[in-house]
């Protein structure tokens, strides 16, 4: 493994904390001063003490829990679907429904062809309309990735572990995407501009992967079952290279696509993933680092790197989201269980702690369509690792 030039990394840094920078002429989807917007956002106070959830947020925002992990998902009218909330909820994303509403998919880490994925559908109002099974028969379902046309990339977390696409409806079973390979798949992002997939890898020495698909249809969704998978080669000053994989999809005596390409870059423990405006933000655990690859460019750089931070609030840097707007929000996998925002040139600070829960990590943070309300889950609550409960919450409000 190469070792990275930390000057050169930095000044491309730069360049990927410029995009961030917010101004007055950004705007918002909607009008109201949204909580999930630069104007809230960059004025975000101090946590204020945790309320009946264990949730502490900022004043003038409400957190609430919405789904108990063994626990049949009730509505918001308060009668129950017949939907049992998976264990080990991790990966998430949002979805818009066609009544103006929105779908919260999530996935389950349970192993052994017991993981999968779950729904929660809420109306145009945020109520809780309905729940349900989109993926079965899977194992170790981490994180993912929606697609731009509406469909969402579950990723198996084991050594063997591939990509499944669901309908966030439910309305259909999950795919196979044959195209993505066979490894430790944490999360995946698609730029729709270049008509690439971006993935990461949960291993010590992961690496960063990316897929192009042989055809791309008229209504923008890409092949997924056939394609060119290639592996990322970083030299000293961020510029990256890709290189095909020489096996895509491994047996179990087969070399793994990590050590196929011996000149590949490794990460630390490769995990969330988020495509924006033509940068792919991506974290690596092992070094508490925020990676920006620029699409265009074809270079990496460092966005956040808790070692040389000025305010080191983020620690145990794991899933991603980014909102509309520029602003990253990063979970974070044990410390002190928060979910931090990444602000212009590095600043940081938190917008939401869970407390008391210090065998548990953040996982599956997602914005709603209308950039109003905030998602995710504790993947074991309070209790240790095999006494589960995990435990789905939502934030929203604005600023008083």
């Amino acid at each position: 493994m190469k070792t990275l030039d930390r000057r050169n990394f930095l000044a491309n840094s730069l360049g990927a904390l410029g995009a961030l920078s917010l101004g007055p002429g950004l705007t918002s989807m909607v009008s109201a001063q949204p909580f999930l917007d630069y104007r809230t956002l960059k004025n975000l106070g101090p946590l204020q003490a945790a309320n009946d959830f264990g949730m502490r947020v900022p004043a003038g925002f409400t957190g609430q829990l919405i789904a108990t992990a063994g626990k049949k998902v009730r509505r918001s009218d308060g009668t129950e679907t017949a939907y049992k909330w998976h264990t080990f909820p991790d990966g998430g994303a949002c979805f818009p429904t066609d009544d103006g509403g929105w779908i919260y998919v999530s996935n389950s880490e349970l192993p052994f062809s017991t993981g999968g994925a779950g729904a929660i559908r809420f109306d145009r109002e945020g109520n809780i309309v309905d729940a349900y099974r989109i993926l079965e028969g899977t194992s170790s379902n981490c994180a993912g990735g929606p697609t731009p046309w509406g469909t969402w990339l579950s990723c198996e977390e084991y050594s063997g572990g591939r990509v499944f696409e669901c309908d966030p409806y439910g309305r259909s079973p999950g795919v196979l995407c044959e195209g993505l390979g066979k490894f430790k798949h944490e999360a995946a992002a698609v730029d729709p501009i270049h008509g690439h997939i971006y993935m990461t890898e949960d291993e010590l020495d992961g690496r960063f992967y990316r897929y192009t698909p042989d055809e791309i249809y008229s209504d923008g969704r890409m092949n997924l079952q056939k394609g060119l998978l290639e592996v990322a080669v970083v030299d000293n000053n961020g510029n990256v290279t890709w290189v095909e994989l020489e096996n895509p999809v491994p047996g179990l005596f087969q070399t793994p696509t990590r050590w196929q390409i011996k000149n590949s870059q490794a990460f630390e423990g490769g995990e969330g993933i988020w495509y924006h405006e033509g940068k792919v933000y991506i974290t690596s655990k092992g070094d508490n680092r925020v990676w920006s690859y620029s699409t265009d460019d074809h270079t990496l750089g460092i966005v956040y790197e808790k070692s040389i931070a000025k305010n080191k609030t983020l620690s145990g840097v794991d899933n991603v989201v980014v909102s509309k707007d520029g602003h990253i929000l990063v979970a974070e996998d044990g410390d002190d269980m928060q979910i931090v925002v990444l602000g212009p040139y590095g600043d940081s600070y938190p917008i939401v702690q869970l407390v008391d829960q210090n065998h548990s990590e953040i996982t599956g943070p997602a914005i709603n369509p209308l950039n109003n309300r905030l998602y995710f889950s504790s993947q074991r609550g309070p209790k240790p690792l095999f006494d589960s409960s995990g435990l789905t919450y939502q934030v929203s409000g604005q600023l008083i």
